[in-house]
């Protein structure tokens, strides 16, 4: 059996993210801005290879980018 965001083409980091902006939409007006706040952050990653460091990208971009080429893919 399959995850129904796997199934989706998304990666559980990107259904992480959708998941959480649906729930701070659904808060009242002040829970949901505290929330807000607390869910802007700025993370940033590198692949290694035989022991040397990548370029250093931006996670969120990445995904998105991810998104857009996974998209593309599956509209052939």
């Amino acid at each position: 059996m399959t995850f129904a965001w796997k199934a989706a083409g998304l990666t559980y980091n990107r259904y992480l993210a959708v998941a959480s902006r649906v729930l701070r939409r659904s808060l009242k007006d002040d829970k949901r801005l505290a929330a807000e706040r607390r869910g802007v952050s700025e993370i940033r990653f590198a692949k290694w290879t035989n022991g040397k460091q990548g370029e250093i990208k931006n996670l969120e971009r990445a995904n998105a980018a991810d998104a857009v080429e996974s998209a593309a893919q599956g509209g052939q």
